[in-house]
């Protein structure tokens, strides 16, 4: 067989797997990684690497091939979108050098970083939009990478487009259909605590009536208040679970808090900011409360306290864990805000139903401070 014929099976073999990964529903970090091992061994370069930015400068997936994790450790944290990487994907073009370190791009490396010479990259592109960028280094072969090489790293850079909109397709769909099945099991809740709750309040009345005439079954009916109480309690927690948000699942409490101040630090003249104590290991019930009480205070802050600076930190204290919202605005009489539209009240009939509190404390001039404490 000719050496022609041998890298031409070589490529029909290296596409066929990155294929085959994509419509085997595989994770996107494992559909990449099929990528991008296919890539570097095919073009013979000793690193290969695929990033996909995310909103907040970073890369929210970043696969590389040739570093060992013990190499990643000292390195540190995936590279930010600055220098060469964020200029393309800023321009969404091809880039091939003899020496990435004498492009005028290019700004530095971590102390660790092993040192890249000849780099050929491609923008992973769906139309005009750039999804990431996918890029080799140090050609083992001399001579650097060449046309034909940029003209391979494109195909798989499309296999790499189809990876991901097949995957964010298949993870849209999933939470699509979680989301249809939580609302129904909560509608269906919520009816039967409905139910419940009128039951309870007719067996009140009822107990009232009797305690002058029938102080037996008084007691009676008392006691039954006291188990519908107790079931309405485990069916509303049921509620409270069913409707909590998916950002939990994928990404906990602390991260999905965390995201959601760096958005509004970006959506907001005020600054955000999120500090993250150890936190306690919590119920998905408790969770949710937590996260819906925070969600509550930020907006309070960001629409009502013209304030410069809003704080989050969450901790774990002496088995409870706190959940803190402050902010340097203008505050308010905490007794005539109740019934205003800050969901004082609210906020705390969420925490009262999971065991905990909330406590406000504001004045006129002097900010606000909310203080949210579940036992766990």
């Amino acid at each position: 067989m000719s050496s022609e014929s041998e890298d031409l099976d070589a490529v029909l073999h290296a596409v066929s797997s990155a294929v085959l990964a994509v419509t085997r529903h595989l994770s996107v970090r494992e559909v990449l990684g099929v990528i991008v091992r296919s890539a570097g061994r095919l073009l013979d370069a000793r690193y290969a690497a695929l990033g996909v930015p995310d909103d907040q400068g970073a890369f929210a997936e970043f696969v590389a091939e040739g570093i060992s994790d013990e190499e990643w450790d000292a390195i540190g944290p995936t590279p930010r979108q600055h220098g060469l990487l964020g200029a393309m994907l800023r321009e969404g073009v091809p880039v091939r050098l003899p020496d990435i370190r004498r492009d005028p791009r290019f700004e530095y490396w971590p102390r660790a970083h092993p040192v890249l010479k000849d780099f050929l990259g491609v923008p992973i592109l769906d139309g005009d939009e750039v999804l990431g960028i996918i890029f080799l280094s140090n050609k083992r072969a001399p001579g650097g990478f060449t046309e034909a090489d940029q003209r391979l790293l494109t195909m798989f850079a499309a296999h790499a487009a189809l990876a991901l909109t097949n995957a964010r397709l298949y993870e849209r769909s999933r939470e699509l259909t979680l989301v249809e099945e939580r609302t129904r099991m909560a509608r269906e809740l919520h009816d039967a605590v409905t139910q419940k709750l009128f039951s309870l309040r007719l067996t009140a009345r009822a107990a009232a009536s009797l305690v002058a005439d029938d102080p037996v079954r008084a007691v009676r009916e008392l006691d039954r208040v006291e188990r519908l109480a107790g079931e309405a309690l485990a069916e509303l927690r049921a509620v409270i679970v069913e409707l909590r948000p998916a950002e939990l699942d994928r990404h906990g409490l602390a991260e999905t808090l965390r995201k959601h101040v760096r958005l509004l630090d970006r959506l907001h003249p005020a600054s955000f900011s999120f500090e993250e104590a150890p936190v306690c290991d919590l119920e998905p019930e408790i969770e949710a409360v937590v996260l819906r009480v925070a969600q509550e205070a930020l907006h309070n802050a960001s629409r009502h306290s013209k304030a410069r600076a809003v704080g989050v930190r969450l901790g774990c204290e002496g088995g409870r864990v706190v959940l803190e919202v402050s902010d340097d605005g203008t505050g308010f009489e905490v007794t005539a805000a109740v019934g205003r539209g800050l969901g004082i009240a609210s906020m705390g009939d969420r925490a009262e139903a999971v065991g905990g509190n909330v406590r406000v404390r504001s004045e006129p001039g002097g900010g606000t401070l909310v203080r949210m404490e579940v036992p766990v």
